[in-house]
């Protein structure tokens, strides 16, 4: 029975000159940067951008990985940023909109949602609905606890915050995850929760 090559192995390999080995860590990785991009982009294009520019960025860092907290913690680390980044730029090159533009989009996504309440049959598709409504942060917390199944400390790390400050930080997102969740699905939120 063969064992699993770790992150760190494939690390050395590839630092040491095997350069096809990285392919193996974007493999293993792919999944959950692309999710967690697409908690702050909001859409699958500009989700796709950020993890492709995250795993560019990852690769030409890679001989700076001190090792000193798990690849994937290093990695999601780098996916903030680069997050953060693209937002802020696509930001600036937007213009404002009015209020009653945004009212009337989110009166849209809102109807168009509970229009398709119904037809969903897994509760984790309520969730994954509900954290695509939270603020970036809150999404990003929430994906790194419960699908990264990453520590306070690690996230900390990630989002370059003190541990405690990610627990308190959890607490209200969880908080606002919930109403998120009675709002949009009304009486099925007592079946989730």
């Amino acid at each position: 029975m063969k064992q699993e090559v770790t992150d760190l192995e494939l690390i050395q390999n590839v630092l040491t000159g095997d350069t096809g080995q990285y392919a193996l860590l974007v493999k293993r990785h792919q999944r959950f940067v692309f999710t967690l991009a697409l908690r702050f982009a909001k859409n699958r294009e500009d989700a796709e951008e950020i993890a492709q520019d995250c795993f560019i960025k990852a690769y030409k860092a890679l001989g700076t990985f001190k090792q000193t907290a798990k690849f994937s913690t290093w990695l999601y680390t780098i996916t903030y940023t680069t997050a953060m980044t693209f937002l802020r730029k696509k930001r600036l090159a937007t213009s404002s909109i009015s209020d009653e533009a945004t009212f009337l989009q989110l009166e849209n996504h809102t109807s168009a949602f509970n229009a398709n309440v119904y037809e969903q049959q897994n509760s984790h598709a309520f969730l994954n609905e509900a954290i695509t409504h939270l603020m970036p942060d809150d999404a990003a917390i929430i994906t790194l606890f419960y699908k990264g199944e990453q520590s306070l400390e690690e996230i900390g790390i990630a989002l370059n915050m003190e541990p405690n400050t990610i627990k308190v930080k959890l607490h209200r997102a969880r908080q606002r995850l919930k109403e998120k969740l009675q709002y949009l699905l009304k009486d099925e939120v007592k079946e989730l929760l």
